[in-house]
């Protein structure tokens, strides 16, 4: 298993160049085709990927450069599933992307020909260190879903048992094109700490009753066979969108679930607020190789944190979890949307070399 996740990592998405924003402009208008814009996002990534070896990252991502949406692309590249302008059910707390709704309209299957194992392979080939990739977990696209065939899922046990399928052969496709490091980001987790969130779920059709020990269980029949040296991780995220936010609570009601009964290898947690509680849910982290990645940084902003106080909170957390089990990142990723939050490229930078700086400071490497 690689060393990940490391002492100083990162959640995933970056911010976009002006270049690849016009790019993708001029594609959605039909003056730049397929190939003109890959090229565009080629050259873009690259860069990026420099800039993170630069910054002193382990791993790396190609900022998701590629993709509208964290998780909208992926679903809807899955056999069975369609994206359709429509309620999406997200409320932000300020703005709002476009609404988009998920619709699964027969078996759920994940394609051979699925574009995000191109977009790994770009990387893989284009970085020095060890390439991270980052999909949305099963959880979410229940999550959110807008409607579905009950022809062919009569009920919610068979629609998990064709996610978990999916997420595994996901996996297992990722696995082959040399991915060793993948993450599962899932906003399900946050929402299930919210009962706003939970009375918007039921209004929808879904039935929130048991939902937690349905999703951890989900969740490992999708990892059950995943290989010995592969490292798969969560992140836990609350809404991101121009620095907006969805789900306020801390994760005690899911807490048990989530670190004990997942058997995920790491958990990138947002606390850069008071909306995520305090540390005590850490409790239930088992001891062991399992470690949770500390969001104390925040990416909705740019103003760069206090190394001091981003040291108290690391060993206020070390109370409730042993510290060589944690680990430091952002909050979330820095544009989960293509629009990306509201801070500077220097400002995102110079966050991720303070979260190297810090972890060499707390744990002596960011291994």
């Amino acid at each position: 298993m690689t060393a990940a996740p490391f002492r100083a990592d990162e959640v995933g998405s970056l911010l976009r160049p002006a270049r690849v924003h016009a790019a993708r402009a001029e594609h959605a208008a039909g003056r730049l085709d397929d190939a003109g814009l890959a090229a565009v996002e080629d050259e873009a990534i690259i860069e990026v990927v420099r800039l993170q070896e630069e910054a002193g990252l382990h791993a790396v991502t190609d900022g998701e450069f590629r993709r509208g949406w964290w998780h909208f692309d992926f679903f809807g590249a899955l056999d069975g599933v369609t994206v359709e302008p429509g309620d999406s059910g997200m409320a932000f707390q300020g703005g709002a992307p476009a609404a988009l709704g998920v619709h699964v309209e027969g078996r759920v299957g994940f394609p051979a020909d699925h574009p995000m194992l191109r977009h790994f392979a770009f990387l893989r080939d284009h970085t020095a260190v060890l390439p991270k990739m980052c999909i949305p977990s099963p959880t979410v696209l229940h999550f959110r879903l807008t409607s579905l065939d009950e022809a062919v899922h009569p009920d919610r046990a068979a629609l998990f048992a064709d996610l978990a399928a999916t997420w595994r052969d996901a996996i297992r496709a990722f696995y082959d094109a040399g991915c060793r490091y993948l993450q599962l980001d899932d906003t399900a987790w946050a929402y299930l700490c919210s009962e706003v969130e939970l009375e918007r779920a039921r209004a929808r059709g879904i039935d929130t009753e048991g939902l937690a020990d349905a999703y951890a269980a989900l969740l490992n029949e999708a990892l059950r066979d995943r290989p010995a040296d592969m490292t798969i991780t969560t992140h836990v995220c609350r809404g991101n969108f121009r620095s907006t936010w969805i789900a306020s609570g801390g994760y005690e009601p899911v807490a048990r679930q989530l670190f004990e009964v997942c058997d995920y290898d790491g958990y990138f947690l947002e606390y850069d607020s008071d909306r995520a509680g305090g540390f005590e849910p850490l409790r239930f982290l088992p001891k062991g190789r399992k470690r949770v990645v500390l969001g104390l940084v925040t990416s909705k902003s740019g103003a760069l944190e206090d190394p001091a106080d981003v040291e108290r909170r690391i060993e206020e957390a070390s109370a409730h979890a042993p510290l060589d089990q944690l680990a430091l990142s952002p909050q979330c990723g820095f544009a989960s949307t293509e629009e990306g939050n509201v801070l500077t490229e220097e400002q995102q930078w110079a966050k991720l070399r303070e979260i190297v700086r810090i972890a060499e400071a707390t744990w002596g490497s960011i291994d």
